[in-house]
């Protein structure tokens, strides 16, 4: 099938869905890729914090930091969320390496801020760029970001954000003020990843075996339901945003790294068919890269 054919069925699917999308996907070991807004600016949303997860393993490989490491989330000042360490009322003391699979698996905002505090944004942003993301930039913690939200939301607070007017002033949605990348850049971090180019061979198995723990099942998998068929990956959600960033595995050893950002005009926080159309977006994709 011809790149533009599936590219017009890609937007397709997404116009059916009512959402604005933006997708590349990249077969890990040719090299061959396709995509539709490939290289469009987007904030990533929880998507950064895979770029949060390479960076502790990468300081971890380079004996900067130890994965077994204690630390302590006192319940005062953890970031709101609803899952994870977010959503505990007690003090927890575990590893870095267990605080590291809350933040991917359920997308615990506690847990990022927890990592955030021992390893830095500016250490972040350096794996990012020596790993050739040139788009792709971290601006705020995920306490800050949230902080964003409250401020723009004003005093109508959380049910100001079905507004659609006051959506357009949130900092949080503008790739130019928040935590950003393209569509690319978090395939080409995803291939590294696959290829052990992030970080040594056991690092990347470790980053791989949490993204494959991740639980929500609603974007990216919805495209796969086979038994032999494998996602791993990362979600991420803000208001009106609905991204899911992962590699595809076949049984016949073929790996596709697939990242998909969307944006809805519908400010309900319930939207099935804006997640759904992920998966579907992803399966056009990978389909096209397998055709023969």
């Amino acid at each position: 099938m011809a790149v533009t054919d599936t590219s017009a069925r890609i937007q397709a699917a997404f116009t059916e869905a009512g959402v604005t999308g933006w997708l590349h996907a990249l077969d890990i070991d040719s090299g061959a890729q396709l995509g539709s807004g490939a290289d469009q600016l987007v904030c990533t949303a929880s998507v950064h914090k895979l770029c949060l997860l390479v960076t502790l393993h990468q300081l971890a490989a380079a004996g900067a930091l130890d994965l077994g490491e204690q630390v302590d989330c006192p319940p005062a000042g953890r970031t709101a969320g609803p899952t994870g360490l977010a959503a505990m009322l007690d003090p927890v003391r575990m590893s870095l390496r267990d605080v590291a699979y809350l933040m991917m698996a359920v997308s615990d905002n506690a847990a990022a801020d927890l990592l955030l505090g021992r390893v830095g944004l500016d250490a972040v942003n350096r794996v990012t760029a020596r790993l050739g993301l040139p788009r792709t930039h971290a601006v705020h913690t995920f306490g800050e970001l949230l902080a964003t939200i409250r401020e723009d939301a004003g005093p109508g607070g959380a049910g100001a954000l079905t507004d659609p007017h006051v959506i357009t002033r949130l900092r949080a949605l503008d790739p130019a003020r928040t935590n950003r990348s393209t569509p690319r850049d978090m395939t080409r971090l995803l291939g590294a990843v696959w290829r052990d180019e992030a970080c040594t061979p056991e690092h990347g198995a470790a980053i791989r075996r949490v993204l494959g723990l991740q639980v929500w099942p609603h974007r990216m998998a919805s495209g796969f339901p086979f038994d032999d068929v494998h996602v791993a990956g990362k979600t991420g959600s803000l208001p009106t945003v609905r991204n899911e960033v992962g590699v595809v595995e076949y049984p016949d050893g073929g790996r596709y790294a697939v990242a998909v950002f969307t944006r809805t005009a519908n400010t309900a926080a319930t939207l099935p068919a804006a997640d759904a159309v992920i998966g579907t977006a992803a399966r056009i994709a990978v389909d096209a890269l397998r055709a023969p």
